[in-house]
């Protein structure tokens, strides 16, 4: 098929926004076909509520008056071709410290109507859209094993600013031996250190998406009197060094038993395994998974000695208005 010429100003007929009302349950067809070898359980849990949101009237008449104020994808664009929805693309508001931000999100094309321009054409159009909507940043995120997808992304300005990876391990993987670290509790004295670590770990400029719980971490009784109504489960572990530590806490979360390590930038690679190690001892009537989200390319033969796996790493793109 002939690569179709693209103008922002005249946007091709086949090029319309999403409409919430009826739409949504053809995308989610799509999203599922175009990422079937990608598609986690989350990913599968989206696209399974977006088929069941699509049949729910009083959620599709919510989602449509609110589409351009809560962090889900209710708008965005497709591309239709004989009635058929052939590609698509989501646009995500967020809001953090009086700031509006967007992602971009669900690039999709069906395989047999790809190399013609339709995901480029999608792409700009979710970038105009959110310059009229008064965006001061606009983000997307790709997968590291995607070059075609980033070379796309940067021919149309998005610059890559974070690149990380999510590790996981199940349950019931091998257990290697531990070593012989003492594992003690976190205590007051430890905090300011702690979350000096973590903010290594987790910058701020990615807060407007997965903020740092810090409210979830700190000490003291006001902290632990919040987690109690909440009904929230936070432990800490820490390894001693000196002056130094390293720490790991465990906070699940949603579908997930998630992991926040707050490591110094040298030399901690066997406190970080001992210390994965530990969790997992610890965690294993939990539930089914582990998982800890780093800066791709850090601590990972700790990581991987400590019987975790690369699940995928993410590379961070903001478009960069030139």
């Amino acid at each position: 098929m002939a690569v179709i010429p693209i103008s922002i100003n005249n946007p091709p007929p086949q090029l319309r926004p999403l409409n919430i009302l009826r739409d949504l349950f053809a995308v989610a067809d799509l999203i599922e076909s175009c990422f079937a070898s990608t598609l986690d359980e989350d990913g599968r849990r989206s696209v399974q509520q977006m088929r069941t949101s699509s049949q729910d009237n009083a959620f599709l008449r919510w989602a449509y008056k609110m589409a351009d104020t809560v962090s889900l994808p209710l708008s965005g664009f497709v591309w239709e071709e004989n009635g058929e929805i052939i590609g698509n693309v989501s646009l995500i508001p967020y809001r953090h410290e009086r700031k509006r931000y967007f992602l971009i999100a669900n690039v999709a094309v069906r395989p047999e109507h790809r190399r013609r321009g339709i995901g480029r054409a999608l792409t700009l159009a979710a970038i105009q859209q959110a310059k009229a909507k008064n965006a001061d940043e606009i983000w997307l995120h790709v997968r590291a094993d995607n070059p075609g997808a980033i070379a796309l992304y940067t021919s149309l300005g998005f610059r890559e600013h974070a690149r990380r990876t999510c590790w996981r391990v199940e349950r019931n993987a091998p257990l290697p031996l531990q070593g012989n670290r003492i594992i003690s509790r976190r205590y007051s004295r430890d905090w300011p250190l702690q979350k000096e670590y973590l903010r290594r770990l987790y910058p701020p400029h990615l807060d407007w998406y997965q903020p740092l719980p810090l409210h979830f971490f700190r000490p003291g009784l006001l902290p632990a009197i919040e987690r109690v109504l909440l009904e929230e489960e936070v432990r800490h572990w820490v390894i001693r060094q000196g002056d130094d530590l390293a720490a790991l806490t465990w906070r699940p979360y949603g579908s997930r038993d998630n992991l926040w390590a707050a490591v110094p930038p040298t030399g901690a690679d066997d406190m970080l395994q001992a210390l994965l190690l530990h969790a997992r001892r610890e965690l294993i009537n939990q539930r089914i998974r582990l998982s800890l989200d780093l800066p791709a390319g850090q601590y990972v033969e700790a990581i991987q000695s400590a019987g975790f796996y690369p699940h995928r790493t993410l590379i961070w793109m903001r478009w960069d208005e030139t």
